[in-house]
Parts: C-alpha cells; sequence; structure tokens
C-alpha cells in the first residue's frame, strides 16, 4: 500500500472553489490498478459536479475524468496492464458487472450509474486515481497525453454517437455548438467522410470549424439561414448547453432522420407533430463501453484527430474551473501535474 497521501483540488460544498487537499490513497480492489496522474482533462460537467447539478456529489468532491497517468500499482487478480504503463481512464472507472447492461456489454448503462464515475471517490483533479483495469486503456506511442486526455470523454461522446447513427460518406452531419465537444464532433464526423456543417452562434468561430473539416458554416442564431437549409441533414448533434430555437433546428433535418443531444440544453422545446409525421427520432449520446473507448482511440490516432487544447498547472485547478464557467476555453482545458515527471508521450 503506497504510504504517501494524494494530494488533489476539492470542493468541500456545492458550488464552491477548489482548495487542495490530501488523504490517504483509497485501497485497490483485485481488480483495481492505481494510476499517478500527469494530466487531467476540465470538462463541463467537473463544474455541474461541484455544484451538484446531478444531485449525486458527495463533499469534499475531487472532480476530474479526462485522465492520463502512468499505472503506479495493480490489484492481484490484474494481468492486462503493467506498471509504468501509460493509459487513460474516462469517467467510467467501473460498473456493477450484474446487471443486463453490463451483462450485453454495455456497461455505460450500467443501473448502478450515480457510483460508476471515476471521480468517486476522489477524481483526476489530484496525484492519483485508481479505477477497476477494464476502464483502463493503454495510450497510443505517439499520441500526445494531453490529447488523448480530452478523448476520453468528450471523443467518445461524439464517436459513439456517429457509430450508432451509422454515419458515413453517404451522411450528411450538422453539429450544433462549436465547443469542447462540438470540434471534436466536426473532425471524426469529418474522418468517417461524412458531410459536415456547424452551426454555432459566434462567428469567430469560422475558421477553425472550416479547419475541423467542416463544410459550411452556419448562425444557428439566424432564422433565415436555418429556413434555407430545411429537410437537409440526416444526423444533427446538439452539443450545446446553450438554449436554442428547436422548431427551427428540427425543421432541418430529413424524414427519417435523428437528433443526438450530448449536451444538457436548458429546455427542448418543439412540436411533438413533427417526430410523427417525418418519423424523426430523438436520442442521446453518453460515452461508450471499454470496446467503443478502444475504438476511438485506435480511430483517432490513425487519423490524426486532435483537441485543441490549453495547458494550465494543476495548481491552477480552481482558475481552470472558472474559465470553463465563464466559457472562456478554446476548446478544452488540460491540466498538467505539477509534481510529474514523466513526459507527453511514452510509458514514463
Amino acid at each position: 500500500m503506497p504510504a504517501k497521501a494524494v494530494l488533489g483540488y476539492a470542493s468541500k460544498a456545492a458550488k464552491q472553489r477548489l482548495e487542495p487537499y490530501s488523504y490517504e490513497p483509497p485501497a485497490l480492489g483485485d481488480n483495481e490498478v492505481r494510476v499517478s496522474v500527469t494530466h487531467c482533462g476540465v470538462c463541463g460537467s467537473d463544474v455541474q459536479a461541484i455544484d451538484d447539478f446531478y444531485g449525486i456529489t458527495k463533499y469534499p468532491f475531487v472532480p476530474g475524468h479526462e485522465i492520463v497517468g502512468n499505472v503506479s500499482e495493480v490489484g492481484p487478480a490484474v494481468t492486462e496492464l503493467k506498471l509504468g504503463e501509460r493509459v487513460a481512464i474516462g469517467w467510467q472507472g467501473r460498473s456493477c458487472g450484474k446487471c443486463e447492461w453490463c451483462l450485453k456489454g454495455e456497461e455505460q448503462l450500467c443501473l448502478e450509474v450515480e457510483d460508476n464515475g471515476v471521480w468517486f471517490p476522489f477524481g483526476g483533479f489530484s496525484s492519483s486515481v485508481k479505477a477497476e483495469s477494464r476502464f483502463v486503456y493503454p495510450v497510443p506511442v505517439t499520441m500526445d497525453s494531453e490529447h488523448a486526455a480530452v478523448l476520453m470523454c468528450a471523443g467518445i461522446t461524439v464517436y459513439t454517437c456517429l457509430c450508432n447513427n451509422s454515419a458515413g460518406p453517404s451522411t450528411k452531419v450538422g453539429v450544433i455548438g462549436v465547443g469542447g465537444l462540438g470540434h471534436l464532433a466536426i473532425q471524426f464526423a469529418s474522418a468517417l467522410g461524412c458531410r459536415v456543417t456547424a452551426f454555432s452562434t459566434s462567428p469567430e468561430k469560422k475558421e477553425e470549424a472550416l479547419r475541423f473539416g467542416a463544410e459550411e458554416f452556419v448562425r444557428v442564431d439566424e432564422r433565415p439561414s436555418l429556413k434555407q437549409r430545411e429537410v437537409s441533414y440526416d444526423l444533427l448533434m446538439f452539443t450545446s448547453h446553450a438554449k436554442a430555437d428547436w422548431t427551427y433546428i428540427v425543421n432541418t433535418l430529413k424524414r427519417r432522420s435523428t437528433v443526438a443531444v450530448m449536451g444538457f440544453p436548458a429546455s427542448i422545446e418543439f412540436d411533438p407533430e413533427e417526430l410523427v409525421v417525418r418519423e424523426l427520432s430523438m436520442t442521446g449520446s453518453f460515452v461508450g463501453n471499454p470496446a467503443m473507448m478502444r475504438e476511438m482511440l485506435s480511430f483517432a490516432h490513425a487519423k490524426g484527430i486532435k483537441p485543441m487544447v490549453e495547458l494550465m498547472p494543476m495548481s491552477k485547478a480552481d482558475e481552470a474551473i472558472q474559465r470553463v464557467r465563464e466559457n472562456m476555453a478554446r476548446y478544452r482545458i488540460v491540466l498538467v501535474n505539477d509534481r510529474a515527471k514523466s513526459g507527453q508521450k511514452g510509458g514514463g
């Protein structure tokens, strides 16, 4: 058992700022590994968890679920991961292994989802975390750690959505919101051969959206532009948390097409008659199972998909959270552990 205390950054109550916090390393189970954290992405859901948006946060709360680091300890039943190996962990750190969804290999839908986050008991804004080994993934040797970190949540969320909707060269995809999720949705959809339109309220993001792989850029807050694109898209990926004119958005869908929600919009309002008359589908996308996680990392590596990140030292974790609160990140912040000695690539 490691003797050193874990050093992290915790919120002591809902909506409170992060402050330094130390604790004894949680004991490992037989099938768990401990990972020394070198990088951790800052996700919008970290902010929501700090604020107890989901109603499940336990304090003191150490956020962080886009984690890259090196294996520092393994449980006695772990054989597939080695000490020192560079690995990545996403939001899911465990599952019950017994419910109908776990038995189907769809562990991300485990009925005990509230207990499955890697941030319970403590997350990646820290010097180490623990997780079940089947939710810990080797990182491709030449992939930068800061890129791998972001892919573990934002990347898998959009990739799973595209795969579940059989997106490919014949698919017209609209990505609503060019942010942490959206800029990766554009890249993954483009890499799959889709024809991609980026929708945003921020005209200054146009050139970046086109560089990410969008064929065109549309102001989502301009009704005439939306009306011109009625009955155009096979799949709409709503990646924003912002309010939107859902009536006009839904009208851009073709018949028997899908709108997939990945952000947490404040409200969704449109005439449900449209679902019936045009046989539309509405769905969500929530991370992915272990097989999909491995596939996503391999695909991103092969296609050169890279999140656009800002690096900040972990000692400035609270500042990073405030930047995300203020929608100032472009497009994802990754914390670099001040005490980490391993490099950004390789096993360290």
